[in-house]
């Protein structure tokens, strides 16, 4: 059942990438890559990328400066969603959300739970809204990533996805607030 109203034109969304590894680099990063390929693919616009490590404080940073950013409208992470000592960025998120968005961690366990059954609750994975940004973190491994984007992301990031879509609130996502410097 396609859901895409082709008789609208498509928008792209302007979306920073980051990932929560410890040990990952640039060069081997391929959950960041898989986001970055599907973003691209999908005729999105990359506008930065980065690694940090699982440490609160510099997911935060990373993620706060993008939310200032007003070139930046959504971000997505890859990483540290698990239930280990290290898995801290459902927490550094949360603390930055103005509003959750639980739907999204439920609608990414049901669909990775028909491809992996109940290990799907290892899984934190979060969204959530903060100064006009949507911000959306997803499990480490690029399968998941792919689950995130093909199953979910994609068409909420697209404006012309119907019933509704994220894409086509976020001219509205800071209504009633002093509007973003730049």
């Amino acid at each position: 059942m396609d859901r895409i109203d082709e008789s609208r034109p498509f928008k792209p969304v302007n979306i920073a990438v980051l990932t929560v590894s410890d040990t990952r680099t640039l060069a081997d990063d391929k959950s960041g890559d898989t986001l970055v390929e599907r973003i691209k693919g999908a005729g999105h616009h990359l506008v930065d990328r980065a690694i940090v490590t699982d440490d609160i404080e510099h997911i935060r940073r990373r993620v706060t400066a993008w939310i200032q950013d007003p070139a930046i409208e959504v971000v997505i992470t890859t990483g540290g969603t698990g239930v280990t000592g290290r898995d801290v960025t459902p927490e550094a998120l949360k603390g930055l959300f103005e509003k959750e968005i639980e739907g999204f961690g439920e609608t990414f366990r049901w669909i990775s739970f028909q491809k992996i059954g109940t290990s799907t609750m290892q899984s934190r994975a979060v969204a959530g809204v903060a100064g006009g940004t949507y911000i959306f973190g997803l499990p480490g491994s690029p399968g998941a990533c792919r689950d995130g984007w093909d199953d979910i992301l994609k068409y909420q990031l697209d404006i012309r996805y119907r019933p509704c879509n994220f894409a086509e609130l976020l001219p509205r996502l800071n209504e009633g607030k002093p509007p973003r410097s730049g």
